[in-house]
């Protein structure tokens, strides 16, 4: 039997990062690296097979490259028929047989994971150290002082400050170009013609590894949704570089004009398809966010465009982490408007008369994947309107998208897209009607419904339900600046109007309850 080692490092599906802090001071010949695939990891929620396939890829490549640098790794496949199945009961046979002298790990970045294991490592009495992620750009500790004594927590300041801080996109003290934002510039949609010749991202075709992963997720995850044959995300750092430099290349030119726009068939348009490999830490958002404003500052890119790309990264990304880290456990049950409703069940099939959902339903369950938009504006839109309870509304993102680790997904769902926390996240609820579907996208021009009716059969249900929305929640929001000219709209309509309004919206969620 091998002697104990003097340190156990813990890497977590989410932590595939051979420079974290975990590993500072660690030497190959006397610690060892521990880590487990899990079936509670892709069933506490109903994982895409593609979600659940990404994790397991990238964790086997980085074993197997730690490995090729001399490092023990106790590994746990999925399969072993000695697998406990949880990460607590894995972690605590890994401790009765390695015996490490203490423990070393980078904090979790989610808060159930971190809780089992300190349970375990509490219960087995073995020293153990806790080190700060420092793969991000704003420290938990830090993002604590920037809310301490406000009375609301915004990403405007919060991401001016970073960028000062970290001297990103300045010019001495004050921003480049003049402007923190140029948002203005960047609401764009490609109107009748269409986007035209658009450029492929570059793909990663599974090598020998991904594929076992994918033979075994197809087998053990069979009744999960999604499809997996299209599989061809990054999995190793090298991947992951190579997707940033083809982004930098051929879509950041013009992902600012056109980032909030979306066609039916086009998946990509011009967005990076980075988030996942930033989210299991194959990618440094430094690195990232140093080549978008290198590209800016060669001429390759405009400002507006490298500005609204950095924004997602070194403002909502950091933001999201800290609102989470800040509110949670109780922030993942908060539900300020009321919603009960159930998530209607075609979420989870695509099946919908309505083009708009069944372009992105149908796109995220085939790739695990939609842009901030689709997933803000289409499907997020949608259950805001229709009254979904928040936590289911949750639970499905967490299960459907590849890039979906609950710290990201969660503020942003509960916050941004549901308003369920009252505000923490975001000023105002993000409602609009069909119309602003039509605005930004071609999914109309190919549905039954009508974004400017909101009664009658061709009444587009976007539509009923915006104006039901703001009849239901017209005391809360006429009390909040941002929303009061969309109140005060209500005006317009008539009580019949008014009335037909409420009856088709509340038969609509009859059917769709049923």
């Amino acid at each position: 039997m091998s002697a104990p080692p003097r340190q156990l490092i813990l890497v977590l599906g989410d932590q595939l990062d051979p420079t974290a802090a975990a590993f500072d001071g660690a030497d190959p010949k006397q610690d060892a690296i521990w880590m487990a695939e899990v079936a509670h990891e892709a069933n506490k929620v109903w994982s895409h097979r593609a979600r659940i396939a990404l994790f397991l890829a990238a964790m086997r490549h980085f074993a197997a490259d730690r490995e090729r640098a001399g490092w023990p790794v106790h590994y746990r496949r999925l399969d072993d028929p000695r697998n406990a199945g949880t990460l607590g009961a894995e972690l605590a046979a890994a401790l009765r047989r390695l015996r490490p002298q203490r423990v070393v790990f980078t904090e979790p970045g989610e808060w159930d994971v971190r809780e089992e294991l300190l349970h375990v490592l509490r219960d087995a009495g073995i020293p153990f150290e806790e080190r700060p992620d420092r793969h991000f750009l704003c420290s938990r500790a830090e993002f604590a002082a920037h809310a301490k004594g406000r009375k609301q927590l915004r990403l405007e300041f919060f991401y001016r400050e970073l960028r000062s801080r970290h001297r990103v996109l300045m010019d001495g003290d004050q921003p480049s170009g003049g402007a923190w934002n140029f948002d203005a510039d960047n609401r764009g949609s490609f109107g009748k013609d269409g986007p035209g010749l658009l450029p492929a991202p570059r793909r990663f075709p599974p090598d020998a590894i991904t594929r076992e992963v994918l033979q075994l997720v197809a087998q053990r995850f069979a009744q999960h949704p999604g499809d997996w044959d299209a599989f061809d995300w990054p999995v190793t750092p090298a991947d992951a570089q190579a997707a940033l430099e083809d982004f930098i290349t051929n879509r950041l030119p013009l992902f600012g004009q056109y980032q909030d726009a979306m066609w039916a068939g086009e998946p990509w348009l011009y967005h990076s398809r980075l988030s996942a490999a930033l989210n299991l830490k194959l990618l440094d958002p430094r690195a990232v966010i140093a080549a978008a404003e290198a590209a800016w500052r060669a001429g390759r890119a405009p400002l507006p465009a490298v500005e609204g790309f950095i924004r997602q990264l070194l403002g909502w990304r950091e933001y999201v982490r800290g609102i989470y880290w800040r509110f949670m456990p109780g922030y993942r049950d908060r539900n300020a408007l009321g919603a009960e409703q159930p998530l209607p069940r075609f979420y989870w099939t695509g099946d919908t008369e309505m083009n708009c959902l069944g372009q992105a339903l149908g796109q995220t369950l085939r790739l695990g994947y939609a842009h901030h938009i689709q997933r803000l504006m289409v499907t997020g839109l949608f259950a805001l309107l229709l009254g979904v309870r928040p936590r289911a509304v949750h639970e499905w993102y967490l299960a459907v998208y590849v890039d979906a680790v609950e710290w990201v997904e969660l503020p942003n769902t509960l916050g941004m897209s549901q308003f369920a926390d009252g505000g923490v996240m975001a000023s105002k609820p993000y409602a609009a009607t069909g119309k602003y579907i039509q605005r930004m996208s071609n999914y109309c021009a190919g549905c039954r419904f009508d974004p400017a009716q909101a009664t009658g059969p061709e009444a587009c249900p976007f539509t009923t339900l915006y104006w039901d929305f703001l009849r239901r929640h017209e005391r809360r929001l006429r009390a909040n600046p941002r929303m009061s000219l969309q109140v005060r709209n209500l005006a317009h309509l008539s009580p019949a109007d008014r009335r037909a309004i409420e009856q088709q919206a509340d038969e609509l969620r009859a059917r769709l309850a049923a």
